[in-house]
């Protein structure tokens, strides 16, 4: 069954002064990878990334904040046209960050200043057709192969808080788990899910993530299971 056509033009887009607002996610999901010191496998943590039309560099999904829609909203809906994913959003952005447009690079002008918002998603589907399939590949990276090809500074900055947001959402598991009350005054983490949009759902989050020390790996769980992420990039 043919997909919904990617909206196009900007008559609804929103700014906010001289920026234009965009939002995005980083898609993810959990991989059987091999152990280097055995021969069994281990669970590890992929993104998804997407080439750009007409450039040889990867990004992860995201366009134009539209205003008949939320953030969250537009997040899942560029990962659907762009990457052909859809799954459940984390709430609680990573982050916004302000660059330029890739089509408008001078820096002394205020034209292509963008305001982004990133989340994470973890995907629940993946789709062998999507709006912009014709014009974009995807592909699937360990973490340390993702900071590798991330072009851009914002985007190594929003994968950082990616992996703390992770790690932090371990340790509330942990303390939860074991009977403990969590550090961070955190509730709902891994409340229901609330439908929004064809495209996701909404996972309730609330409180503060604080930031790690320089570590090599640290282990995240995922359904149960134990997951390792190397960080040593």
């Amino acid at each position: 069954m043919a997909s919904e056509p990617a909206r196009t033009g900007r008559l609804r887009q929103r700014y906010e002064g001289n920026y234009r607002l965009v939002s995005g996610c980083i898609p993810y999901r959990v991989s059987k990878e091999e152990n280097e010191h055995s021969s069994e496998k281990e669970d590890g943590i992929e993104v998804l990334m997407v080439s750009s039309p007409k450039r040889d560099d990867l990004v992860f999904p995201k366009g134009g904040w539209e205003d008949d829609e939320t953030k969250e909203e537009a997040a899942c809906r560029e990962a659907f046209e762009e990457a052909g994913v859809k799954g459940n959003l984390k709430e609680k952005p990573l982050g916004e960050w302000v660059f330029r447009s890739k089509s408008k690079q001078d820096i002394c002008s205020l034209e292509g200043g963008c305001k982004g918002y990133m989340f994470a998603l973890e995907v629940t589907e993946e789709h062998d057709t999507w709006p912009e399939r014709e014009n974009r590949d995807r592909k699937w990276l360990k973490i340390k192969e993702a900071f590798r090809l991330c072009r851009y500074e914002w985007m190594r900055e929003a994968l950082e808080e990616f992996l703390r947001v992770m790690a932090e959402d371990q340790k509330i598991q942990m303390s939860e788990e074991i009977g403990e009350t969590p550090s961070a005054p955190v509730s709902n983490v891994m409340a229901d899910c609330q439908i929004i949009s064809s495209s996701c759902y909404v996972n309730s989050s609330s409180g503060q993530h604080h930031g790690m020390n320089a570590i090599s790996s640290f282990h995240l769980g995922y359904a149960s299971q134990e997951v390792t992420i190397d960080t040593s990039f």
